[in-house]
């Protein structure tokens, strides 16, 4: 017979989850996906409000896109959020660029800003769909805020601009905003570290005025930016979308003539001003060298016309202590006879501390070889050459073949250097 009573009872184990010390849940939390820190509230009793202590919420269209009017789904979440949430929230990101329109936001960003947000990125609809979000003024009155993203939204901020004194890093993209309260806002962070712009109209010249800045990324019409003051400055990214007639007005020597900090650039250009228009040839160098620079990358080198490599070579041969150099070649079709790269127009070139170079899409034609054999002549302490070989559907794979056979008879002022294929 089996035992009775309370003699078949069998102690339970003690419940850990709800013995688990405050700090202890929430740092579970935060090391959680925000709607998972919510799910945790069907644990226990004592995790039911848990999650509304969390110091970082971020919120995604994702679970909603299937849902009938995932607005009023969203408007719902950041009501019941504001209701429910102890504490300070000192990072948020809400993430709704896939749908149609902006749920009601401004009451919650109001929010954020009396509980001590720090870290704030708002992806919003695209102006495609006919709507642009206005932030509202109160954002510019967040002097707490370190962290500051913003996408696909219209600033206007209030008649007096306070600025964020302890801001590390802004990023606007596909924003509404003049140049010149772009210029008076990036002006006003003095402690601005990191600063990524990507403009989708054609401004007037966007001054940046940051002492302290470090990282500058930016996409757009490189012909209205100009770099007053950025002693600190080492890494650039510049992807240009200016037309052949913008790029003309932009003067390549004035543009980094403050960048003598510069280490990293990415620079991605179709034609730019490096001489006066009276001549007909691109200087041998810029007026200055940057001594500081060790990384260069050129995108896309046109090498159908002589003036563009030229453009290219001067700002490489403005690098004295360059030690890596990525280039993307482009050869379009039909566009006439090819000119010829002979290395006897550039005697006077050595690079001298060119350590690694990585050619992108190399087909294996004549003038992508002849800047091969230019480097392998010109580098000294030159290690490897990484081609990354694009060979389209239907060609011959002997091009690759032949092209390998002609780079192992070039001369090699290095006797390190290696060539090395990557697909």
């Amino acid at each position: 017979m089996p035992p009775k009573g309370r003699n078949c009872r069998r102690s339970l184990p003690p419940d850990f989850l709800s013995n688990l010390p405050d700090n202890v849940i929430d740092l579970i939390l935060i090391c959680l996906p925000c709607k998972d820190a919510v799910r945790t509230s069907i644990l226990s009793r004592k995790w039911r409000y848990n999650w509304c202590r969390r110091t970082e919420l971020m919120l995604d269209a994702s679970p909603w896109i299937s849902q009938m009017d995932p607005t009023i789904k969203f408007t719902n979440t950041i009501n019941q959020i504001m209701t429910l949430h102890e504490g300070p929230v000192t990072k948020f990101t809400l993430d709704v660029g896939s749908l149609k329109s902006c749920p009601d936001i401004d009451n919650f960003i109001n929010f954020l800003f009396r509980n001590g947000i720090q870290h704030l990125v708002l992806r919003l609809p695209s102006v495609q769909w006919g709507y642009i979000y206005k932030v509202p003024s109160s954002l510019f009155t967040c002097l707490q805020l370190r962290h500051l993203s913003l996408h696909h939204c219209l600033i206007h901020p209030p008649s007096v601009l306070q600025g964020f004194h302890k801001l590390i890093s802004l990023e606007l993209f596909r924003i509404s905003v003049s140049s010149e309260l772009l210029g008076t806002l990036i002006s006003l962070c003095p402690l601005l570290e990191q600063l990524a712009l990507e403009i989708i109209e054609v401004l007037n010249i966007i001054e940046i005025n940051a002492p302290m800045l470090r990282s500058f990324d930016f996409k757009g019409c490189i012909s209205s930016i100009c770099l007053k003051n950025v002693p600190c400055l080492a890494k650039i990214s510049l992807i240009g979308e200016d037309s052949y007639e913008d790029m003309e007005n932009f003067d390549l020597a004035e543009f980094f003539e403050s960048c003598y900090a510069l280490e990293h650039l990415l620079f991605n250009f179709f034609k730019s001003q490096l001489l006066d228009d009276a001549l007909d040839e691109a200087p041998t160098r810029l007026p200055f060298d940057l001594n500081h620079v060790k990384h260069f990358h050129l995108p896309r080198i046109e090498l159908v016309e002589s003036y563009g490599l030229s453009c290219a070579l001067c700002l490489i041969r403005s690098f004295p202590y360059l030690e890596y150099l990525e280039v993307g070649v482009y050869l379009e079709e039909d566009n006439g006879i090819v000119e010829s790269l002979e290395l006897e127009w550039f005697s006077n070139v050595t690079f001298n501390h060119l350590k690694e170079v990585k050619l992108e899409r190399f087909t294996g034609t004549m003038p992508e070889l002849q800047l091969i054999e230019l480097f392998l002549a010109k580098s000294p302490v030159l290690v490897r050459v990484l081609i990354d070989t694009w060979l389209l559907d239907g060609e011959d794979p002997d091009i690759m073949l032949n092209a390998s056979t002609e780079l192992s008879n070039y001369y090699l002022a290095s006797p390190k250097a290696e060539i090395v294929y990557i697909k």
